[in-house]
């Protein structure tokens, strides 16, 4: 599997985290639903208990990450995936 996760300038990231809160339990299954979709699956499945607030989980059959890529996602700078800005913490 390829590398495609780069880190975004200092500037770019700055302005993108903060605008990155948690205000609500959908928020977070948009967002795991969309890179579920951007990785490519055909199968997701949702699990959530206590209305969000114990668990929000997503399985799905899409691509993975290499190794390298799944290490920079947890940089301190959010990674820009080909070309379009992603935040990963």
């Amino acid at each position: 599997m390829s590398d495609i996760i780069q880190l975004l300038p200092d500037a770019i990231a700055n302005q993108i985290a903060a605008g990155e809160v948690v205000q609500r339990p959908a928020s977070v299954v948009k967002e795991l639903m969309e890179n579920a979709i951007d990785a490519g699956a055909r199968e997701i499945t949702l699990i959530v208990k206590d209305a969000g607030k114990a668990l929000v989980q997503v399985v799905d059959d899409g691509t993975g990450m290499s190794q390298t890529d799944a290490r920079m996602s947890f940089e301190d700078t959010p990674p820009a995936k080909s070309g379009r800005p992603t935040i990963c913490s």
